[in-house]
């Protein structure tokens, strides 16, 4: 797929949470494709200590709009000096890299997908093109508290959504997986995104189950072509960057012992 280096408008930041900030931006020409999973590459200005641009993951096209969403987790200084950009304001964006979740073909799949923090952000746009594609979604979306679940009401748009806390202020208690929904439903796929630890039980439990499983990998991509090689990992096939094989992985390539 064709990448564009573009110069995007900003036109909404909002904050959702003390830790986050919702950037939408678009551009005087329609946007490219951009398909579920697949990331950007943002150029930080004005910060002395930022030399690299920030891997972001594409969070919602909004096609009416022609805008591209950003949820973008405050970690460092450059999340920080992004979350300072003000609607008006330009952002250079590498887009669209990686590749993609799969959208099955199969209209009765029944299609899971797990996210935990600022994993779910992909989560939305994949939700999206299932639903466009004539699949209706299950969400299942894990945070430490009820203040942590972010986008809540734009999942409810798309399908069914559950929810996990770790104090138990919202949903069940505890991870994603030990939610009761896996024990009560059965699903065809699962999609998922999130802290490590968290993708490697979605995908024991998946493999113990004999469901298809995606992860969507969050090494650090500082180029987002494969020439840095800092996101390199290890699969069957040998080491791959997951910028360029990746961000999104079936569970049957990688060498995680589970």
């Amino acid at each position: 797929m064709k990448k564009y280096v573009l110069d995007l408008k900003v036109t909404s930041t909002t904050r959702p949470h003390e830790r986050y900030v919702l950037l939408k931006l678009t551009h005087e020409n329609p946007l490219p494709e951009m398909l579920p999973g697949q990331f950007a590459e943002l150029k930080v200005d004005g910060s002395p200590s930022t030399f690299l641009r920030r891997p972001i993951s594409i969070n919602y096209i909004d096609r009416e709009r022609n805008e591209v969403w950003f949820l973008i987790q405050m970690v460092g200084d450059g999340t920080r000096k992004l979350a300072e950009l003000k609607p008006g304001d330009r952002l250079n964006v590498v887009m669209p890299l990686g590749n993609s979740f799969t959208v099955p073909e199969v209209k009765s799949e029944r299609v899971l997908l797990v996210g935990g923090g600022v994993g779910t952000a992909p989560m939305l746009y994949l939700g999206k093109t299932l639903v466009d594609a004539g699949i209706k979604p299950t969400f299942l979306l894990g945070a430490r508290s009820a203040k942590d679940l972010l986008e809540i009401d734009l999942f409810q748009e798309l399908g069914d959504v559950y929810l996990t806390t770790e104090d138990g202020s919202a949903g069940e208690q505890g991870f994603v997986t030990q939610h009761s929904i896996l024990t009560q439903q059965k699903f065809d796929r699962i999609a998922t995104c999130g802290p490590k630890p968290m993708m490697m039980a979605v995908a024991k439990f998946a493999r113990n189950s004999g469901i298809t499983c995606e992860v969507s990998l969050e090494n650090t991509m500082a180029c987002g072509v494969g020439a840095c090689l800092c996101c390199v990992e290890n699969t069957k096939e040998g080491h791959v960057c997951v910028c360029k094989e990746g961000p999104v992985f079936n569970i049957d390539r990688l060498l995680w012992q589970i």
